[in-house]
């Protein structure tokens, strides 16, 4: 018998999920409610990909060479270090008789569950990918479950572009909702968006400003990256800061804000965050770099009255709200092709 949320592919520590399994069965073999897909391409996450490249030096075939032995050991793709994996795409092979998902065999599909908790194989050795990129071509088979989430790829959007926005869907969902409750009673909501030039990032500052906010500050951390935003006038202010100064990037963004929303792959920018943000506002916290005790800590300690959340990638709807920020947006999808032009 399946269980809808895989626990019938957990193969050590018995009685944990998926996600916390040490070990996936990744066999190709489907159960009534699960579908196969054939992979064509990784999208490793950024918390994970940042900390490969930096243990390795930049030594590409050393990044693939580990990515190659978590999978094989694992059965998953999970960094033992980030705790994070990412997603894929590729195409529906075959569709268990009882499976709610809705997708049927030849469907090109990105998955919207992480790789931490997706049965995966790879049957290439990532022979077409340098260890370079997050985007890892590959070939190989990955199993969803009963309760697993995919979206098929829009026929108007290059692949890789796709990829790219699903990757971060959750962000730009959840950012809306904030605001919104924020607006449905106020006309002076302000957002700071830490990482604003980013995927995440940008398409919350565009996700902000739909949903009402009157003041948006784009944070980022260099040059290059301030006058990208300002080029690209999705934040109606750009403030140049390391966000793991708290004090300077309190100082940088002006105003406490009611909603700050951290997308920055790096550790140590609760506090910052915390203290940009003004009393009853909401922080929302979308790196896997967070660290959730300095987080309440630093909150308790600063005697700050915010509440945080955990951004944990899925909202109702929420591939609908970022590809549709994409397609209104075209500061936001000339971002994102410059990002995929550039790797």
């Amino acid at each position: 018998m399946t269980s809808p949320v895989g626990l019938h592919r957990v193969l050590a520590p018995q009685g944990v999920l998926p996600q916390a399994a040490a070990r996936l069965d990744n066999r190709p073999e489907i159960g009534p409610d699960e579908v196969r897909i054939s992979v064509e391409k990784l999208n490793l996450d950024a918390a994970s990909f940042r900390q490969l490249w930096t243990k390795h030096d930049g030594d590409g075939a050393a990044v693939k060479a580990e990515v190659l032995e978590i999978i094989g050991s694992r059965g998953k793709m999970q960094n033992p270090v980030t705790g994070s994996g990412g997603m894929l795409i590729g195409t529906v092979d075959e569709v268990g008789p009882e499976s709610p998902l809705g997708l049927k065999p030849g469907d090109r599909v990105a998955t919207l569950v992480s790789l931490t908790l997706t049965p995966l194989a790879i049957s290439d050795g990532l022979a077409r990918w340098d260890g370079a990129s997050e985007q890892v071509p590959c070939a190989g088979h990955a199993i969803l479950f009963g309760r697993s989430i995919a979206a098929v790829l829009p026929d108007d959007l290059d692949p890789e572009l796709a990829l790219a926005v699903l990757d971060v869907c959750g962000a730009p969902a959840l950012t809306e909702r904030v605001v919104r409750r924020y607006a449905a009673t106020r006309t002076d909501v302000s957002v700071a968006v830490i990482g604003g030039a980013g995927k995440s990032g940008s398409l919350s500052l565009a996700a902000a400003k739909r949903a009402g906010a009157v003041r948006t500050v784009g944070v980022v951390p260099t040059a290059d990256e301030r006058d990208r935003l300002r080029e690209a006038g999705l934040a109606d202010e750009v403030a140049l800061a390391d966000a793991r100064d708290p004090v300077a990037l309190a100082a940088a963004i002006g105003a406490p804000v009611d909603v700050t929303v951290v997308c920055v792959d790096v550790p140590g920018c609760e506090h910052g965050a915390i203290l940009a943000t003004g009393e009853g506002g909401t922080v929302i916290f979308f790196s896997m770099a967070t660290s959730f005790s300095a987080a309440a800590l630093g909150a308790e300690g600063l005697a700050a009255d915010v509440t945080m959340l955990v951004g944990n990638g899925y909202v109702p709807g929420h591939a609908d709200v970022a590809l549709g920020l994409l397609r209104e947006s075209p500061a936001v999808r000339r971002l994102f092709e410059a990002r995929l032009a550039a790797h």
